[in-house]
């Protein structure tokens, strides 16, 4: 990387997160993240106004689907933007990090967040999301031979990186997918430990309720599977000159 200062472009989902979504923006602005989008996937609350208001670009993505939201926030960004951070809008994700996850792009491509539970007080990751990372991590490390910590929202990827992987998932397996396709891509990876902070407000849309946990789940493994049966495909492609069609 080029020893001038990257120059990121946060992209922040939410759904009914006004409660939190103000400090999640003007934390991120005070770090110096000059561009902050925020894709309101339809919110029944004031997220987008009050996200406006903190000074971030509020989009709208009417189609339901964590990967939808994000898929929207990478449209039409500014040409100079060489850093994608992705982050969650519930307050969860640890800010004080962010030097780290530069410091640790200097040499690599794709700089994870793995979540830590704190030794004292609660948690922001439930009983459902740990369960549903661990069958995540294991089975990337059968069917990829790679070993993630963690499948967490905190993660920052290189603009060049995130082109080559061309992301096709519009729901819960868009982080699921980023994680193999890295590892198929043989992008410079490593994860760095993180705090996993209680939510400062609203509800969690997986780990919530058991409905949100089971039909996040289900994608996982589909979203899986399809990975697996397909990367044959995708190999010969790579190969052959050709590219995944976005």
């Amino acid at each position: 990387m080029p020893n001038s200062s990257p120059v990121i472009a946060a992209i922040i989902p939410a759904l009914n997160e006004g409660d939190s979504i103000a400090y999640v923006v003007r934390s991120l602005r005070q770090a110096g993240i000059p561009y902050v989008r925020v894709v309101d996937n339809g919110s029944t609350d004031d997220t987008a106004t009050i996200a406006r208001e903190a000074g971030a670009d509020a989009l709208a993505e009417p189609r339901r689907g964590y990967g939808a939201a994000c898929w929207r926030g990478l449209q039409g960004l500014p040409t100079e933007v060489d850093w994608i951070l992705f982050c969650d809008a519930d307050g969860s994700d640890d800010f004080s990090r962010l030097p780290d996850f530069l410091r640790y792009a200097l040499n690599h491509d794709f700089v994870l967040g793995a979540r830590q539970s704190p030794q004292k007080g609660p948690t922001g990751v439930s009983l459902a999301q740990r369960i549903g990372n661990v069958i995540a991590t294991t089975s990337i490390a059968w069917g990829w031979g790679y070993r993630y910590q963690d499948m967490g929202p905190f993660r920052l990827i290189r603009r060049s990186a995130l082109e080559r992987i061309r992301m096709e998932d519009r729901t819960w397996g868009w982080t699921l997918e980023m994680q193999v396709r890295a590892v198929e891509e043989r992008l410079r990876v490593v994860e760095i430990p993180v705090q996993s902070l209680p939510r400062r407000g609203g509800r969690s849309k997986i780990g919530g309720s058991l409905i949100g946990g089971i039909r996040a789940g289900l994608r996982i493994v589909r979203v899986l599977v399809m990975l697996y049966m397909s990367r044959g495909s995708r190999s010969s492609e790579r190969h052959s000159g050709g590219s995944v069609p976005g």
